[in-house]
């Protein structure tokens, strides 16, 4: 049985970004599809950007389009975000690209070189290692494989509670007032950490464990240039399932 986190009444703040307006030359594209954490990255950026945005939808189960292969000859993966004639490739380096191209709008990194730095990092140790773990949870086999797995999940939401509080500085958000780099980019895994315990029947982040990470959850969820992009669980969990069952399978695991 899944624990029951304290739910905690959050004052969701509220934020216009209905006019969406392009203000730099060129039309925008992004190629990707709505399960993906890092595609999430890039449509939180162009929304909180007020960016006008065509979404085309990668149906990777049916093979790669030859505009995603076009765009993307290195890694030949979303999300893909093209400016014009320009695609740009990796979820973080969109974001930056964005923030950069659009100045005008809401900053998302830090102004100050060494908070853009420490964010920086965060977001690479999250992508290198934290979520990683979640992939290795989904398709551990046995129990051991499974509790080294959530070991790793736990260190690293203790680890990223206590960056929290340095971080935000008593504000809702790793980047203050405001969302920001690094609750982008962790705030695209909630999901498929919301997916990974129900398959599993456990609670990685609670009030007990993470209480500032709880409450940032629901504050990050309500968001206006968030809310609309979460995903639907129970339709991600289906597809966590088979996406890991193929995993398990190709794996030659029971």
């Amino acid at each position: 049985m899944e624990k029951q986190a304290l739910k905690i009444p959050v004052i969701c703040a509220v934020y216009d970004y209905q006019t969406n307006q392009n203000h730099a030359t060129g039309e925008v594209k992004v190629l990707g599809s709505r399960s993906s954490p890092y595609v999430m990255r890039t449509i939180i950026a162009l929304h909180i950007k007020s960016l006008n945005y065509e979404f085309i939808e990668e149906k990777l189960s049916e093979g790669k389009s030859q505009l995603l292969l076009k765009s993307n000859p290195v890694h030949k993966r979303i999300p893909v975000l093209i400016h014009g004639d320009k695609p740009i490739n990796e979820s973080l380096i969109i974001v930056q690209y964005i923030d950069e191209t659009w100045p005008s709008g809401p900053s998302i990194l830090p102004s100050d070189p060494y908070e853009r730095a420490v964010a920086r990092f965060w977001a690479a140790y999250l992508d290198e290692k934290w979520f990683p773990a979640v992939r290795s949870l989904g398709i551990a086999d046995g129990e051991e494989a499974k509790k080294a797995a959530i070991a790793q999940l736990e260190e690293g939401l203790a680890l990223m509670e206590e960056a929290f509080g340095k971080c935000s500085k008593g504000k809702a958000f790793f980047g203050g007032d405001e969302i920001g780099f690094l609750d982008i980019a962790f705030g695209s895994f909630l999901g498929w950490l919301k997916v990974t315990e129900k398959i599993n029947g456990i609670k990685l982040m609670d009030e007990t464990k993470t209480p500032a990470l709880v409450n940032w959850t629901q504050s990050f969820c309500c968001h206006a240039a968030v809310k609309d992009v979460m995903p639907d669980i129970d339709k991600l969990t289906e597809v966590g399932k088979m996406a890991y069952a193929r995993i398990r399978a190709a794996a030659g695991m029971h």
